[in-house]
């Protein structure tokens, strides 16, 4: 698969139907940075008015999940990849827009080449901010990564 928001939104359609239907969609992809963006509305709110912390999950984990997937097929080897853990802190109420960003791409390049070089599995901890429409931070995300090549 080519990377590009128009073709990772239409997999998110196809393979992770909840996010799709939530809002959450990819803006921007590159080798170093994803860009996923959601908007606060009736079908992903919480009884507080703001935006169901999962939904924010759902967006922050799809900034690092579509950077593994890119670096992945890049290598052109055949290795797993799997959420291990995560963790997250949110800090303001999520309300109107909500922009997650992770610019950890060249950490995951360099794991996934220990990887084929060692034959081990590695894990790494990926991270991605969360932003409203005026800049301010309304969470951060932690998802730990496992990574190893398929035999």
């Amino acid at each position: 698969m080519e990377y590009s928001p128009l073709k990772l939104n239409v997999f998110l359609f196809f393979k992770l139907p909840a996010a799709f239907w939530c809002g959450v969609r990819v803006v921007r992809v590159s080798e170093r940075e994803c860009v996923a963006s959601v908007k606060h509305r009736w079908f992903n709110q919480n009884p507080f008015h703001s935006m169901y912390f999962a939904v924010q999950a759902m967006a922050a984990e799809l900034t690092t999940g579509a950077l593994v997937m890119m670096q992945i097929k890049k290598s052109g080897q055949r290795i797993s990849m799997l959420v291990a853990n995560n963790k997250g802190n949110y800090t303001k109420k999520a309300t109107g827009r909500i922009t997650y960003i992770c610019t950890e791409g060249d950490s995951i390049a360099a794991a996934i080449q220990r990887t084929i070089a060692t034959g081990e599995g590695e894990t790494l901890w990926l991270k991605s901010v969360g932003m409203d429409e005026k800049g301010d931070q309304v969470g951060e995300m932690h998802f730990e990564w496992s990574i190893k090549l398929k035999v």
